[in-house]
């Protein structure tokens, strides 16, 4: 246990950063799931709601790679298997 007051605080800061940075990780592999998910049950009718769903998915990317919950190399090798996920299934329905 803490022995100061600044290490009781930082302890505490700390817990509140991992909890917040779960919820991000947490956040960033729902909207991941989901979007593998809709690009393998991919139709001609619902292309535009899986690009706006991918696209959601890069800005919650963008937004964990800004707050530092992940690296950026990380949040780039996310968005480009997606983007390679949804360009195989596109192009098979064309």
């Amino acid at each position: 246990m803490a022995n100061t007051k600044s290490a009781y605080k930082r302890i505490e800061i700390a817990e509140r950063n991992r909890l917040r940075n779960k919820a991000y990780k947490s956040t960033v592999k729902t909207l991941i799931k989901k979007a593998l998910i809709s690009i393998n049950t991919l139709t001609k009718d619902n292309i535009p709601t899986v690009k706006s769903l991918i696209s959601l998915t890069y800005s919650k990317i963008d937004k964990a790679i800004q707050k530092g919950v992940i690296h950026s190399n990380n949040g780039n090798s996310k968005k480009s298997s997606l983007a390679k996920a949804f360009k195989k299934y596109e192009v098979t329905l064309k």
